[in-house]
């Protein structure tokens, strides 16, 4: 049976139509295509991107791991790391809703929706594409922003009007961002992204936090 041919991928986290042609000796690129469409129809692979798949059987064994979406996420589009309100939301900072997976890259800025979730991929000027770690799961190098990155990038990103940025307002509290307890390691390490953007944006929010939560 055809279905067969999928054994050898059930035990790594993803492929291509590509590399599963050549492993699995079949001639033509376009019944390749065609028998993993059957197949994503069936539900015995999932569609992760256009040309890039991988086996329910992988993604049932793996799922409820902790580094998994996060993982994916690199999967997708490996020039990226992640940010914005996934790591902020995971260090509390954020607590209202839950967010998609949220990266930063320097590529153009893209959504991918698939069976595993929506992964959300934002714009950010090259010489800003910094301030994040390596981590590895099943093989798969990904990286994640440091949280004060996270947090520079999530305001950095954002809009937010000249009047919320004023003497008179309480930013943080505007935006209920819960930066109360952040280190001060954290918020220096903050403060050295705001002065490398060189933005005026990210200079008066800092200057906000800094009379309103921050105070010596």
């Amino acid at each position: 049976m055809k279905s067969n041919l999928l054994r050898p991928f059930e035990t790594i986290p993803y492929f291509t139509i590509e590399g599963f042609r050549q492993s699995t000796g079949m001639d033509s690129p376009d019944q390749t295509r065609m028998l993993l469409h059957r197949w994503v129809k069936a539900g015995k692979v999932l569609s992760l991107k256009k040309g890039m798949y991988m086996t329910s059987r992988f993604y049932e064994l793996h799922v409820r791991d902790t580094l998994f979406t996060e993982a994916v996420s690199a999967i997708i589009f490996p020039q990226s790391y992640l940010s914005l309100e996934f790591v902020l939301q995971k260090h509390n900072i954020l607590t209202e809703v839950t967010y998609p997976v949220t990266c930063i890259t320097p590529k153009n800025t893209r959504k991918i929706t698939n069976q595993i979730g929506a992964f959300w991929y934002r714009n950010i000027r090259s010489d800003l594409y910094h301030g994040f770690v390596a981590r590895e799961y099943n093989g798969i190098r990904f990286f994640t922003a440091c949280l004060a990155k996270a947090l520079f990038d999530y305001l950095y990103l954002r809009p937010i009007p000249a009047k919320y940025r004023g003497e008179k307002i309480d930013l943080a509290e505007e935006l209920r961002l819960n930066l109360d307890e952040i280190p001060k390691d954290e918020r220096d390490e903050f403060s050295l992204y705001v002065e490398k953007s060189a933005s005026r944006k990210m200079m008066e929010i800092l200057n906000n936090f800094r009379r309103t939560i921050w105070k010596p």
